[in-house]
């Protein structure tokens, strides 16, 4: 069973950065894509970034241009440089990983680890 762990959060002020980290406990060859989510009590899950195997990557509209996705296949391990941070980026934030097999997707999640953005 793979597991990930999340590390990085903690408080910042607007306008500050934050690195997270998500190690998986195996190779993250395997999953054709990993990504990070985050949660505000009582709102749904959204995708915040994610990256395929070949190095693609996407964003929610709101962190385009202070966030960036990376993964690093030699530590198994993916990032989330989130820079530029503001209060609505507050939320507990998940990483996720997706591997496609024939006939479904194995999808594996994180605990998350809580941002709060305030001064």
């Amino acid at each position: 069973q793979v597991q990930l762990v999340e590390s990085g959060g903690g408080l910042v002020q607007p306008g500050g950065s934050l690195r997270l980290s998500c190690v998986a406990s195996g190779s993250i060859f395997i999953f054709n894509r990993m990504g990070w989510y985050r949660q505000v009590s009582g709102k749904q899950r959204e995708l915040v970034a994610g990256i395929t195997s070949d190095g693609a990557t996407n964003y929610v509209d709101s962190v385009k241009g202070r966030f960036t996705i990376s993964r690093d296949n030699a530590k198994n391990t993916v990032y989330l440089q989130m820079n530029s941070l503001k209060d609505e980026d507050t939320a507990v934030y998940f990483c996720n990983a997706q591997r496609y097999r024939a006939y479904n997707t194995e999808q594996y999640w994180g605990k998350g680890t809580l941002i709060t953005v305030s001064s």
